[in-house]
């Protein structure tokens, strides 16, 4: 049973959060969201583990269009950063707040960027893009993520500021529109460099809630160095340029790793 130690944990922690948030928000709502994410979860890591080729994607699918269809577009929920801006200012608890607070902020401290590589709608369609392996070396552009974070703020901030109204209706809008504007930069910059990720390493302002916390993340790929035969397989798949051979938590990109586990299906000796 050790094996299964991993989906088990996941499933826990999920559940956990589900049943603490309905019981301090009174709301089934809660209970129902965290257990279908926690199960779905924990299904993709028991599927990888059963060497089912298309278990991430499994969890892609279920989790990805969840949120983006039914809690963003049935329930009206902003579930880009902009909602979590717009639900911090106003002093609700809701939705957006509590995914950031479990996948993106406090989370990542468990399961590193599992988020990006397993539940993220806009990664899930990137994925089905042709370039799943970089063809062109990392460029110096993780600058621009930092851009966009900012944006998100200055976006939501100036809403207060001007007193707009209907301002629930603007930010579903913006939604829509966000999500229409992020798969668009990032196909477009998949095509452009020849890596399905390079939204994600350039563009994407979640990151810079992700990346602190992934640092320290419980829940991470090691190398076995003993079995380790160096022929740099591992690297070679890798979508975020990860060096996995290296141990240490200040090893090459380490707080990218989104735990998609092409690594460890490559490696020849089974060292990581």
């Amino acid at each position: 049973m050790k094996k299964y130690a991993l989906p088990l944990l996941l499933f826990a922690v999920f559940e956990t959060v589900a049943v603490v948030l309905w019981l301090a928000k009174d709301n089934i709502f809660y209970l129902f969201n965290f257990s279908y994410i926690g199960s779905a979860i924990a299904l993709g890591v028991f599927l990888f583990i059963k060497k089912y080729k298309y278990a991430r994607r499994v969890v892609q699918l279920l989790v990805g269009l969840y949120m983006l269809v039914y809690l963003g577009l049935i329930c009206r929920e902003n579930m880009q950063i902009e909602g979590f801006w717009y639900y911090l200012f106003t002093g609700v608890y809701e939705a957006a707040t509590n995914h950031y607070a479990v996948a993106k902020i406090f989370g990542p401290l468990i399961f590193g960027r599992g988020w990006c590589g397993y539940a993220c709608w806009t990664a899930m369609v990137l994925d089905f893009l042709p370039y799943k392996t970089p063809v062109q070396p990392r460029k110096k552009l993780g600058f621009i993520r930092y851009i966009t974070f900012v944006a998100s703020i200055v976006f939501v901030s100036g809403l207060f500021l001007s007193h707009v109204g209907n301002i629930e209706k603007i930010m579903f809008w913006s939604f829509i529109i966000g999500n229409v504007l992020y798969y668009t930069v990032g196909i477009i910059l998949a095509f452009a460099f020849k890596d399905n990720r390079a939204f994600c390493k350039y563009i994407c302002p979640v990151a810079v809630f992700l990346k602190p916390a992934s640092y320290f993340s419980l829940i991470r790929i090691k190398c076995d160095k003993a079995k380790c035969v160096e022929c740099g397989r591992c690297k070679k798949v890798c979508p975020m340029d990860v060096d996995v051979t290296d141990n240490s938590r200040k090893r090459a990109n380490g707080t990218e790793c989104i735990l998609c586990m092409e690594c460890v299906k490559n490696c020849p000796k089974k060292a990581l």
